[in-house]
């Protein structure tokens, strides 16, 4: 399995829960809550990240400078992760948790409150929102949509997405640096 084909089966879970969703969904461009505070991302999703701005850098390259230098300045705020190092996991999560909450994505557009970076978005985006489940994983159910809904809705509209395996064998086989990431770090 390919990248492309793994993204392919996490969107269509996404379309389907948000098919699901229907008029409990508040997503919508310009609605960035989720794009608010650091969280990890894989290795596949930094190559997919530099991909997306390498072909930003072809089609507008005044936003792309735009996008790497929002990922400078939010590099420049964290020296808690200093560039290019690996962490193992329990360290990764200590720094982590020592960022603050309010750092906006790098590549979240301040103006217009949608992300540059859309199409090449980490799994964790493409899954935040819509009541998906990763594997064992809690759903990441966006506060702001399901305003009044009972647990059983927000249930009825659950999409289960059994991926990890997929995704832990890619990374194995096309990541190259094992660990995590950051968003920020990856666009540097």
């Amino acid at each position: 399995m390919q990248d492309g084909e793994f993204i392919q089966i996490v969107d269509a879970a996404l379309a389907e829960a948000v098919r699901k969703s229907g008029p409990w969904l508040v997503c919508r461009p310009g609605c960035c809550e989720c794009c608010i505070g650091p969280f990890p991302i894989t290795q596949l999703d930094a190559a997919r990240l530099r991909g997306g701005l390498a072909g930003l850098e072809a089609s507008d390259p005044a936003r792309a400078a735009r996008v790497r230098q929002r990922a400078r300045e939010a590099v420049d705020r964290m020296p808690e992760f200093p560039v290019g190092c690996a962490l193992d996991d329990a360290e990764f999560d200590a720094r982590l948790e020592a960022l603050p909450d309010e750092e906006r994505c790098p590549v979240l557009d301040p103006e217009t409150g949608t992300c540059d970076l859309y199409a090449a978005r980490p799994v964790t985006c493409r899954v935040f929102g819509p009541p998906v489940r990763w594997g064992g994983d809690a759903m990441g159910v966006c506060e702001l949509c399901f305003d009044g809904a009972t647990d059983e809705e927000i249930a009825a509209c659950e999409v289960q997405l059994d991926v990890a395996d997929r995704e832990a064998e890619l990374l194995k086989e096309t990541a190259g640096a094992p660990g995590q990431t950051l968003v920020a770090l990856a666009l540097i």
